[in-house]
């Protein structure tokens, strides 16, 4: 996230390929925006992934300032052994230090179509996946109680 003179924005990714999730009216489809997120590669810790995945997704650094949540989820993978996969998540806040949003390699537009800047006002009513919306509500709380950490 970071402070700008209208308030807080938090970057967020339009992942590639599946474009539109649910239908918000029958008319126009929902773009999917999410947080940027991956695995953990060997030897490497949930919060270097953290810092890592931001940079490869959206293109800036940050600095974290806390850890919000696990998500845990279980999805069925769609190709090959069409096995079901047990999947932990975890988001922390990061403080914007440097770079520019959508500054990210081609070979990264396979998984990021774009990265982008979007208000922290009304945030959870954009992102597509609940377990993210959790995210962006602890984050607001937390800089409700700690407005001196995030500046």
């Amino acid at each position: 996230m970071r402070s700008t003179p209208t308030g807080w924005e938090f970057a967020v990714i339009e992942p590639a390929g599946n474009q539109q999730a649910a239908v918000t009216d029958k008319k126009r489809p929902k773009t999917v925006l999410a947080l940027p997120k991956g695995l953990v590669d060997p030897g490497e810790k949930a919060d270097e992934t953290a810092l890592r995945e931001v940079r490869e997704e959206t293109g800036i650094t940050g600095t974290i300032l806390t850890k919000l949540l696990d998500i845990k989820y279980v999805y069925v993978r769609t190709w090959g052994d069409k096995q079901r996969v047990f999947k932990i998540v975890s988001f922390y806040l990061l403080r914007y230090e440097s770079g520019e949003i959508d500054d990210v390699t081609p070979e990264m537009r396979i998984e990021v179509k774009q990265a982008l800047w979007i208000p922290l006002e009304g945030a959870e009513r954009k992102l597509t996946y609940r377990g993210e919306r959790d995210a962006i509500r602890r984050a607001q709380e937390y800089l409700q109680a700690h407005p001196e950490e995030a500046r």
